[in-house]
């Protein structure tokens, strides 16, 4: 177990992650987060704690990694305990300006990651990602539960494929969005969950900003212009529609095994898309607000 001597350890039941996840305590009352994975994973998990590493040095607010080993259950890391509150269980409840602001945080803090560059020997973006749309389209015309105009997401790719072209490759936090945020009692806002880290164009980790909309169309337009310095191109706008086309269609057919109301979620969602995007012919979508001054 950790070199730390823990003396309570209460389970998480939060999160998608396979990982075990607990709040410990040490002898002098300070908590800490401690995750631990199958052994099996160690050498994913080691890669995956030396880049939290690496993203520490960045000096954004975050899980800070302090420790890793092997323990009687397995891989094991132990991490800082943010003390606050999940950022989308309190967003709802800030004026349009705060939110604003939060938003504008979070795009600053994913420019930053994204200055990890990608290695070279990775395979070209456009040949990659054209690959993992073409599963997830064969997935989508599979499953037996269809959305009511899912051809305007297949159209939208088809007619979208050549955007991919020359596009750039870093390293990504693979799940950026409010339900990996919080905010701490000081209200600073931190970032966690970096387990689906991975490499790829820079843009499509906006890609979870739907769940961003859907609970703050202010956060949401923030975390946009943070991101680009308040110059958004009218190229990201596109781009980002082939990605969040893509991702709806394989959504559904991954919430099919955890039944019916997450199956709900994913038909609600694509709903809101659709009209976001009227039909996916315009590429910016109506929850975005442009720049607020505030």
């Amino acid at each position: 177990m950790p070199n730390q001597k823990l003396i309570t350890k209460e389970l998480i039941e939060k999160g998608w992650s396979g990982d075990k996840k607990y709040c410990t305590t040490d002898s002098c009352g300070n908590k800490f987060l401690l995750r631990i994975s199958p052994i099996e994973q160690y050498d994913r998990k080691k890669k995956e704690f030396e880049k939290m590493q690496h993203l520490e040095t960045l000096g954004f607010p975050m899980c800070r990694p302090l420790e890793f080993g092997i323990a009687d259950e397995g891989v094991y890391s132990l991490q800082t305990w943010i003390d606050g509150v999940d950022a989308q269980e309190i967003l709802s409840t800030l004026s349009d300006s705060k939110q604003y602001a939060y938003g504008l945080e979070a795009g600053c803090i994913l420019r930053k990651i994204h200055s990890i560059p990608a290695p070279d020997t990775l395979e070209d973006w456009e040949i990659r990602f054209n690959r993992k749309m073409d599963y997830k389209i064969q997935m989508y015309t599979k499953c037996p539960v269809q959305y009511e105009n899912g051809q305007a997401f297949m159209d939208y790719i088809h007619e979208n494929r050549h955007l991919l072209k020359d596009r750039p490759q870093v390293y990504q936090h693979g799940d950026y969005h409010i339900g990996n945020m919080m905010i701490d009692r000081n209200g600073q806002l931190h970032i966690i969950d970096f387990n689906r880290g991975d490499y790829g164009d820079p843009w499509e980790e906006f890609n979870r900003i739907v769940w961003c909309a859907q609970r703050s169309p202010q956060f949401s337009s923030g975390m946009v212009n943070g991101y680009f310095d308040n110059h958004v191109p009218l190229a990201f706008w596109k781009l980002l529609a082939l990605y969040i086309s893509s991702n709806t269609l394989s959504s559904l057919p991954w919430a099919l095994p955890f039944g019916q109301d997450q199956i709900q979620v994913m038909l609600n969602q694509a709903n809101d898309i659709l009209i976001w995007y009227d039909n996916m012919k315009n590429p910016v979508p109506s929850w975005y607000t442009g720049v607020i001054n505030i």
